[in-house]
This record gives structure tokens, C-alpha cells and sequence, in this order.
């Protein structure tokens, strides 16, 4: 069953992460845009699964259903944005209940027995497990893309104060500090963020000066983005720990 959330949920994270354009995030109420994003559900899910079971339709017609009430909703921001993502984890929970061999009938299992690249490892390992794989996909998705998303959902509160730099340089930013944080935790080495936060300190001092309003936008900014990457690394390295042993160490949880 963990095998089928696990292939689920990097699917959904592809689809909404990294497939989903700005106009599919923004325009859901045109039907051409909605049935596109249904579209990227629908292909992600059978590409990472391996599987055209009829739960992979289930799958994308949950996601419609949340996704209409997300764009018919009045509400906005960062709570809302929780609540959506959340309702898509419930479902594809449900789904890996009701059909928990969806990823062990899949075409990857077939193919490799669960594991990649086993020639490269000694013979006494079993090789990588395709499911820890994509548990990393996954967790590195949602600490960078997704925490970029509900970190600017946060701050727009305040988006007067947003200093001025680069177009999209304070995004690159987070990006670049949020898999920074990601792969730190993993490897076990969460000492070495104090690092990480000094030195965005020296490096932004410059730029804030005196100005109260900037110097507290980009603290708070900061606080969201590492707190947001430290969960997400955490939980990752959680659910690894019930998952096949990964074939090559990450942090114990």
C-alpha cells in the first residue's frame, strides 16, 4: 500500500509542481485549462505508476473535483492553499486503500522488481529501491517548488515591503536555500544550516540597511522558507523509514 501512495504522490507532485503552468494554476474556471491540467494528472499517474488501472482515472477525477472547488471558492491564500493540497493527499490515501498492488501490478515492477541500478552495488544490497526514489523526488519537489508557492502565499500580506533585486531572483533564492536545507537535513547535516542562515545574514545586511519594514519581510521570509524546507526534509526522512531500505544511506529519522 505505501508502494502505491508513495507512486501517487510523486505523481501529484509532478502534475502540480512542475507540469502545471501559470495558467493552469490561475485559469481552472476555463474548461479548455482545467481539462489540460486533468490531462497532466491523468499522465504523470500512469507514467510513474506504470499502471492504466481504472483507479488512475479515479485518481484524476478526485483531483477535478477538489481543483473545481478550488477555483469556484472565494477563498485565497496560504490556508486555502494547505486545505487543497491536503484534500488531494486524502484522496490519493484512498485510493491507495482501495487498491493497495496498484504499484506492484505496475509496468516498473514488472520490469525491474522494484529496484534500479542493482549491477552497481555490492552483491550483498539489493540495489535501489524505485520507491525511496521516487519518496526523494517527492520530498525535494515540495521543499523547492511547492514551499515556493506556500512561502509567497505567506508573504503577500506584506508584498509592499518586498525589497527590490533581480525579476525572480528572490524566487531562485528560496528555490536554491529551500534544496540546500533539503539535502542538509538528509544527509544529516542540519548543524551546517546555521551556516546556510549566516550567511544569507552578512549577504542581505547590505541590502536592508535601516529600513524596518524590509529588514522584517525578509526575516520573516526567511524563518518560513527554512522552517518550510525543515519540515518537509523531516517528514520525508519519516517516511522513508517505512518504506524498503533505500539502497544507500540518508539521515535515521
Amino acid at each position: 500500500m505505501l508502494e502505491t501512495l508513495t507512486a501517487l504522490l510523486c505523481a501529484h507532485a509532478l502534475a502540480d509542481f512542475i507540469f502545471q503552468t501559470n495558467a493552469m494554476a490561475t485559469q481552472k474556471r476555463n474548461p479548455r485549462i482545467m481539462a489540460a491540467h486533468i490531462g497532466v494528472v491523468l499522465a504523470t499517474s500512469i507514467a510513474v505508476t506504470g499502471s492504466i488501472h481504472p483507479a488512475i482515472v479515479v485518481v484524476a477525477l478526485a483531483h477535478l473535483v477538489i481543483d473545481l472547488a478550488k477555483a469556484w471558492s472565494p477563498w485565497r491564500g496560504f490556508v486555502p492553499f494547505l486545505v487543497d493540497q491536503l484534500l488531494h493527499i486524502v484522496s490519493l490515501i484512498a485510493v491507495a486503500l482501495w487498491v493497495p498492488g496498484l504499484w506492484q501490478g505496475g509496468l516498473w515492477t514488472a520490469q525491474t522488481g522494484g529496484m534500479i541500478l542493482p549491477s552497481l552495488w555490492p552483491a550483498n544490497t539489493p540495489g535501489v529501491a524505485i520507491p525511496g526514489i521516487l519518496a526523494l523526488i517527492t520530498g525535494f519537489i515540495l521543499a523547492t517548488r511547492a514551499g515556493g508557492f506556500a512561502v509567497g502565499l505567506y508573504m503577500a500580506r506584506w508584498s509592499e515591503a518586498s525589497p527590490k533585486g533581480l525579476p525572480g531572483g528572490g524566487r531562485a533564492i528560496g528555490m536554491l536555500e529551500r534544496g540546500l536545507i533539503f539535502l542538509l537535513v538528509l544527509t544529516g547535516q542540519s548543524a551546517s544550516i546555521g551556516f546556510l542562515i549566516a550567511a544569507k545574514s552578512v549577504l542581505r545586511f547590505g541590502a536592508v540597511g535601516d529600513d524596518r519594514a524590509i529588514s522584517e519581510y525578509v526575516i520573516i521570509g526567511t524563518l518560513a522558507s527554512f522552517g518550510w524546507a525543515i519540515a518537509v526534509a523531516f517528514a520525508t526522512i519519516a517516511y522513508l523509514a517505512l518504506l524498503s531500505p533505500l539502497g544507500f544511506p540518508v539521515a535515521s529519522p
